[in-house]
């Protein structure tokens, strides 16, 4: 294996060795590099020796750097190679069930352990080979993993993949070389919910101390799903009863292991109308980017900042704020403290219904521009309306369904501030710091 540099960072080691572009990287320190984390790993050390072709010449580099400093080579892509795509069908998946006509890459299924390592993806594993697994436990690479149930046969019906079942072994394989998991489970009622969740929290908690955190979160559903497998929403009695599941396990790997170890999505408890846990209780939110903990998170970093910030006088100002049904009564609650307390400030919040994708959905994650713009046109906004980051696509001013920001501005003619997922954001975004 090989991979073409396709730049060079100015004085960089790779610059001071008169490396360039066009020139293919064969091997580091003996290594063949095949991608990113073969580059990573092998180019750790402060002493290099580095095997290149240029046009017909090869060429033998050795460099000196600080230990884990960078050489500055660049590459086509960020893993020196292609994504590697899912090869389950998911009875769950959320992709299978998006409206047609979105942008290509949406469509695109991953199932890649090298990101799950570099930007905390979630792997099914069913991609993974016997070397693979090697590799992981070589290089130290601690992952997050779909596991959803540990039943083999269920497991398999799950994800219409036949080999999904036998590929739970290197959740043990892993576990027993010291790699560290995060799981997830997609809790799907009737299927592996109820005694399979229990069975799943049994199965996993024996792999301790090398499990870090579990999450189960409630499946998401479209209204795009004919022809797919039949699948519902848990119902406030069904979210009750994980709720209960998961507290008397938490009880149980409390004493045994000093964690609680599986954490539930914020959405069983506003589904099942009980309070989310305190602070506390997440122990760190080591699965705060699955949802677990996030309201918490937003009212504790909201009513910390509130105690500094609703002390002083601020100039006549009123916003709006549009968020997901999920979220819509929490953020009203922390409107109605700003209104209640803060001379001069008002705050409104607005829930968008998911027109988009199907009232179902309500987080506002999914939320498009097109049902804001549909939904707020004839409101009185104020003079600003606040929007959550997730809204749009990362580094970018994109929503989903293609339309930017600045399409929101000039069809509701008011000027959009997009707030970070952070309470005290939130808060300096109402009052216009």
């Amino acid at each position: 294996m090989s991979v073409t540099v396709t730049g060079v960072v100015k004085n960089s080691p790779a610059d001071r060795a008169h490396i360039q572009s066009g020139d293919v990287l064969l091997k580091v320190n003996g290594n063949e590099i095949s991608d990113v984390l073969d580059y990573m790993y092998y180019t750790a050390e402060d002493i290099i020796r580095l095997v290149l072709k240029r046009d017909d010449k090869f060429i033998m580099l050795k460099l000196n750097k600080s230990e884990y400093d960078d050489l500055g080579l660049e590459f086509s892509s960020f893993l020196m190679d292609e994504k590697q795509s899912c090869s389950n069908k998911c009875v769950f998946c959320f992709i299978d069930q998006m409206p047609p006509g979105m942008r290509e890459t949406l469509y695109f299924k991953d199932d890649d352990a090298r990101l799950s390592f570099l930007q905390g993806n979630y792997v099914t594993l069913t991609n993974l080979k016997d070397k693979d697994i090697d590799r992981i436990i070589k290089m130290r690479l601690n992952i997050n993993v779909s596991v959803h149930t540990t039943n083999p046969e269920l497991r398999c019906k799950m994800m219409n993949n036949r080999f999904a079942g036998e590929k739970l072994k290197y959740l043990k394989k892993l576990t027993d070389n010291g790699i560290i998991l995060n799981c997830q489970l997609v809790l799907c009622p009737g299927i592996n919910d109820g005694e399979e969740f229990k069975r799943t929290l049994r199965d996993l908690s024996e792999l301790m101390p090398n499990i870090s955190s579990i999450a189960a979160v409630p499946v998401g559903i479209t209204k795009y799903r004919e022809g797919l497998f039949p699948l519902r929403l848990f119902t406030k009695e069904e979210a009750e009863k994980t709720i209960g599941i998961a507290e008397e396990f938490q009880r149980e790997f409390l004493e045994k292991f000093g964690t609680r170890l599986i954490f539930l999505s914020d959405e069983f408890y506003i589904l099942a109308e009980r309070d989310i846990p305190d602070a506390d209780y997440y122990e760190g939110y080591p699965q705060y980017e699955n949802g677990v903990g996030m309201l918490r998170s937003l009212e504790d970093e909201f009513s910390d900042a509130f105690e500094e910030l609703s002390k002083k006088k601020y100039p006549p100002r009123r916003v709006s704020i549009a968020t997901g049904r999920l979220a819509y009564g929490f953020i009203s609650e922390l409107a109605r403290r700003v209104n209640e307390t803060i001379d001069n400030v008002h705050c409104d919040v607005y829930a968008i219904r998911n027109d988009y994708f199907g009232e179902t959905i309500t987080v506002s994650g999914l939320i498009t521009a097109q049902d804001i713009m549909a939904q707020l046109k004839d409101k009185q906004l104020g003079d600003e309306l606040l929007l959550p980051s997730n809204m749009i696509m990362r580094n970018s001013d994109i929503f989903l369904d293609d339309y930017t920001v600045s399409d929101v501005e000039k069809a509701l003619n008011i000027k959009v501030r997009i707030t970070e997922n952070d309470g005290r954001a939130l808060l300096e975004g109402i009052l216009g710091l």
